[in-house]
């Protein structure tokens, strides 16, 4: 494998630093930097936000949910109005996941069995075949196969999709259950097969590039050995799944460490769904290019800033008569606008949808910076202490 192989996609690597990467990813799209954060546009919306002002925050690509956009509108609606980016009117790259994750644990309402093979809750259940479910909208059966996640993402017409895979048990002890594990990965590797046939045969022709999934949990060998296996395949990338789902950080960081810079080195590696401003820096130092999260996003619909010193909670009554912009050096449309604490406080609690967009254009704002900044330590080869001077500030807390 020489780098990704669909129509209109390529990746190289730039720059390194230790296990630390800079890269372009040459997307339909446009150019990507890495490393790179993606936010998560849901329903094909970064909630309250425009397409223009996402990638004004820095962002290249947006990530859109299959399960919800299956759901409604529907993936021939969306390929009938030209496909996602014609729908959205997105001009950056796009990207789906396969929609498996949310198809199991939107229907987790009771206890877990087992039974025959197959995981079962109260509204879902994954067996060979995929993941059949009932709709959190109106209780509707539906079924995601392998071939069913590549049919509706290609309607949907991402830049980039997903492969359907198995997330392991979610937290708890789930994280030490290795037999449960390693059929997830045994599992997922199949699916990979089916989805790739599909791929090739309607999707790949068409531009739409593919990354495989690796499990594994927190058990190295098994994330070590799945990765190598998945890197046999022609996917264009491969993404890190099933972290973030309850165990504790200190088992996620300690297993990036071990598998991330193991990870085919000549495609782009994907962690998902994480997270945090440290999550993400410490992912980079082991030599992740892409994330995403609805964090940042999500935690402003909450009244969160997240700023270069840590969280700020903008109910907090220390702001009612504070002067200050969230962060004074930051140069989003909040901060740069003149937007006081105080003011910011009055929107929230008045409810004021106003406050909900500059809260998250903040935030995003800042994980562009972010990114931004990471690009130039790794370049500069100084990433080890550009993080540990952004990691003190962080976690003294706001200011």
């Amino acid at each position: 494998m020489s780098g990704p192989i669909t129509p209109g996609f390529a990746f190289r690597v730039d720059g390194v630093d230790g296990h630390a990467r800079t890269g372009l990813l040459t997307t339909p799209h446009g150019d990507v930097p890495t490393p790179t954060f993606m936010p998560v546009g849901t329903q094909g919306s970064v909630k309250g936000l425009a397409p223009d002002e996402v990638a004004a925050t820095g962002a290249r690509v947006v990530l859109g949910n299959t399960y919800h956009l299956w759901l409604r509108p529907g993936p021939e609606l969306i390929h009938g109005q030209g496909g996602l980016h014609r729908f959205t009117q997105a001009r950056h790259a796009m990207l789906t996941d396969s929609g498996g994750f949310q198809a199991f644990s939107l229907a987790q309402q009771g206890p877990r069995t087992q039974r025959s093979g197959a995981t079962v809750t109260a509204g879902a259940k994954t067996t060979e075949d995929g993941v059949v479910f009932r709709s959190h909208l109106d209780g509707s059966r539906h079924a995601m196969s392998p071939e069913e996640s590549m049919r509706v993402q290609g309607l949907i017409g991402a830049d980039i999709a997903m492969q359907l895979d198995e997330c392991p048990p979610l937290g708890g002890e789930g994280v030490r259950d290795r037999v449960g594990i390693e059929r997830a990965v045994a599992r997922t590797t199949r699916w990979a097969k089916r989805c790739l046939d599909v791929w090739r045969r309607d999707y790949r022709p068409k531009g739409q590039a593919l990354f495989g999934i690796i499990q594994g949990g927190t058990f190295t060998d098994l994330r070590i050995s799945h990765a190598e296996e998945l890197a046999a395949l022609d996917f264009d990338g491969l993404a890190l799944g099933g972290f973030s789902v309850g165990e504790p950080m200190p088992m996620m960081y300690a297993a990036l460490a071990e598998v991330a810079h193991r990870v085919d080195p000549e495609r782009p590696r994907y962690l998902m769904g994480v997270g945090t401003p440290l999550d993400l820096l410490e992912g980079i130092e082991h030599g992740i290019d892409m994330f995403d999260c609805v964090l940042p996003t999500r935690n402003a619909r909450n009244g969160q800033a997240l700023t270069r010193f840590g969280k700020l909670n903008v109910k907090h009554a220390r702001h009612k008569a504070d002067a200050r912009p969230l962060d004074a050096e930051c140069g989003c449309p909040c901060c740069a606008g003149g937007y006081s604490r105080a003011y910011l406080r009055h929107l929230f609690i008045a409810g004021e949808m106003l406050v909900l967009r500059l809260l998250s254009l903040h935030n995003l704002h800042l994980y562009g910076w972010l990114m931004n900044e990471a690009r130039s330590a790794i370049r500069e080869g100084r990433y080890q202490s550009w993080k540990r001077t952004f990691v003190d500030g962080y976690e003294r807390g706001e200011l």
